[in-house]
Formats: C-alpha cells, sequence, structure tokens
C-alpha cells in the first residue's frame, strides 16, 4: 500500500513525554490543521493503513502525527493494550506535546484513533475538550469509553465496515451515547482492518471531509 503525496512536507522522527515515546511528525508546507494518530492493539506508530490514511491527509494540507502509544516493554504486557485510561493519558500527554512543539502549537487539533486507539482518543477529547476540534474512528472500540462518551464535545465520525458485524452494533451503542456534534457512516464490504479493494480510500475520503470541515473550516 504506497501514497505519495503531491504537497511538499517536512518529517521528523520524535520522542514524547517522560516515557520518550516514539513519534513521527509531517508537517507539509502551508499546515493548517493537525491530526494525531491513536493506533490500536498489536500496532504501532508504523502501522501500514493509518500511514496511508496520514500521507492522503498530508496531500490535503494537514499535518500528522503518528506515535507509540506505549514503550516497548510496556507493550509486552498485554495488560497495558488494553488499559483505556493508560492509553488515554498517553493521547493526552501528546497532545499537551503538541501545544508546546513550534511547528503545531498553533493549529487546531483532531485526533484519528483505530480500534482500541478510538476509545484512547475519546478519552483525551472528553479530557480536554477545549483543546481536541474534532475525533474520527476507524473500525474503532469507542464503546470501551462508555463512561466517557457524554463528555465528548468535539464533532465525531464513527466508520464501521459494513461486513464488522459485531463492532458495528458497538458502535451503534456508542453513537446513542455521545451528545456531540456526530456521524456513524458504515462502509460496505468492509471488514475490520478495511483491506479490501476501494474501502480504505473511502475512509480517507470521508475522514479527509471531516476534518476539513471541523478543522479547517471547508465545506461548512
Amino acid at each position: 500500500m504506497s501514497f505519495r503525496s503531491s504537497v511538499r512536507s517536512t518529517a521528523q522522527e520524535v520522542t514524547i513525554g517522560g516515557k520518550r515515546l516514539a513519534g513521527r511528525l509531517v508537517v507539509p508546507d502551508g499546515a493548517r490543521g493537525l491530526v494525531l494518530f491513536a493506533h490500536g492493539s498489536g500496532s504501532s506508530r508504523l502501522s501500514p493503513r493509518n500511514a496511508h490514511v496520514a500521507e492522503a491527509l498530508n496531500d490535503r494540507g494537514l499535518a500528522t502525527l503518528l506515535f507509540d502509544l506505549l514503550t516497548e516493554a510496556e507493550a509486552r504486557d498485554r495488560a497495558n493494550v488494553f488499559d483505556i485510561p493508560l492509553l488515554g493519558e498517553r493521547v493526552m500527554e501528546t497532545v499537551f506535546w503538541t501545544q508546546d512543539e513550534p511547528a503545531t502549537r498553533d493549529l487546531p487539533l483532531g485526533l484519528f484513533g483505530a480500534s482500541t486507539g478510538a476509545a484512547a482518543a475519546l478519552v483525551a477529547a472528553a479530557a480536554v475538550p477545549e483543546t481536541v476540534a474534532a475525533v474520527v474512528s476507524r473500525g474503532g472500540r469507542p464503546d470501551l469509553a462508555a463512561s466517557y462518551l457524554a463528555r465528548v464535545r468535539a464533532p465525531t465520525l464513527l466508520i464501521v465496515g459494513g461486513d464488522d458485524d459485531m463492532v458495528i452494533g458497538l458502535n451503534e451503542q456508542a453513537y446513542a451515547r455521545l451528545t456531540c456534534e456526530k456521524a456513524l457512516v458504515v462502509v460496505p464490504g468492509a471488514s475490520h482492518l478495511f483491506e479490501e479493494p476501494g474501502t480504505l480510500d473511502e475512509v480517507i475520503r470521508q475522514a479527509g471531509d471531516w476534518f476539513a470541515r471541523h478543522l479547517l473550516g471547508e465545506g461548512s
């Protein structure tokens, strides 16, 4: 899976917080917004699907930050992988890092979460509502953030695969709990990982339009 952006960008490897979490920050020339990616269980900042989405967002003038939610040692403990409050704290810590980073501190911020990372993103959005301007979940488990959902104020888009039956139901339950501006999109023929031809492209289109609207004020 590859995507080559037509927009000139500056890319750098970064370390975040006291745990020195590894990240990759890409800032296109003239960036007007920033999207922070929270990966799912068993994945990392190197997720090829998230990287593909990030590159497409770069092409729309959005900076992106993909980062590891856990250190290598922490990730070896499976309990940490599903510790949503811990993962939410790591997303919040990274949000604060972006506010101190000269290249990103003035950019409106969105969160993109996949699988358990979607729950972590929603926990962070609930905790810092004045900072997070939009959230997108791809094949996410927003139900794992159930006690936080009513406190989310950022416009939230839930994207789920049409063949991901169990996760559709969990997303519908979470959608009902959200009180913010919200949308639920079911992509026909897509499984949990959106591996089928054209399905990840639909995620990119939906997420790109959501962030363009809520971070950049386009099409609103």
